[in-house]
């Protein structure tokens, strides 16, 4: 009889723990990933369902667009590490400011004047540039002949921006962007290593807007 009541007082005890662990509340949710990357607007957008960028609603018509479907996409940099991403970019870490495409574009720069770079930066960095170089048949990279974008304010941290390069009036050199055949481009992003950046797109295309007026003298 003893050992029973011994039993039957073990069981409860069990019992009574089993309970106090099925109310004890549940660990705490893990972080989750960052925070996803917003976007600032720009006049010009990319339009993921039709797979090309538009300004008021309307396709631009590029000569180039490229899109780094798991590959750089013949993009180089000089020191600085390029990868393709998951998905559809170009993973950039700076070393050196410069990121090159392939030569040989042969682009008329009268009929595409517009230079579009969609990036999001995903590492914080010390010095923003943005400067495009380009080279020509009659000259190669310089100071001479450089575009800024028309917002040249540096991206945030998860900030994807759109960087417009209207080269009708072009920072250093203009016109010669649009009297010349364009053979190849380079952006510099930052002027110091360490920031990290993921380009998206990169598009040649024609501007269907009327150049920007001259400065008034």
């Amino acid at each position: 009889m003893k050992s029973g009541l011994i039993a039957l007082s073990l069981a409860a005890i069990l019992l009574a723990a089993c309970d106090r662990k099925a109310d004890a509340p549940a660990a705490p949710t893990p972080a989750g990933p960052a925070a996803a990357a917003t976007e600032r607007a720009a006049s010009v957008r990319w339009n993921p369902a039709a797979g090309g960028f538009e300004m008021g609603g309307v396709a631009l018509r590029t000569a180039k667009l490229w899109t780094f479907d798991g590959s750089t996409d013949g993009f180089t940099g000089v020191g600085s590490q390029l990868a393709p991403t998951a998905g559809q970019g170009l993973a950039v870490t700076v070393a050196d400011p410069t990121v090159r495409s392939p030569s040989g574009l042969a682009i008329p720069g009268g009929q595409y004047p517009l230079v579009i770079v969609r990036l999001t930066r995903v590492g914080a960095g010390e010095a923003w540039d943005g400067a495009l170089y380009y080279s020509t048949a009659t000259h190669g990279e310089g100071i001479n002949w450089l575009g800024k974008p028309v917002d040249n304010e540096s991206p945030k941290l998860n900030e994807t921006v759109t960087l417009v390069y209207d080269m009708r009036r072009q920072a250093q050199g203009g016109p010669d962007w649009t009297q010349s055949v364009i053979d190849q481009i380079r952006l510099d992003i930052e002027d110091k290593p360490g920031g990290r950046f993921v380009i998206h797109q990169v598009a040649i295309a024609e501007n269907p807007t009327p150049p920007p007026a001259a400065p008034a003298e």
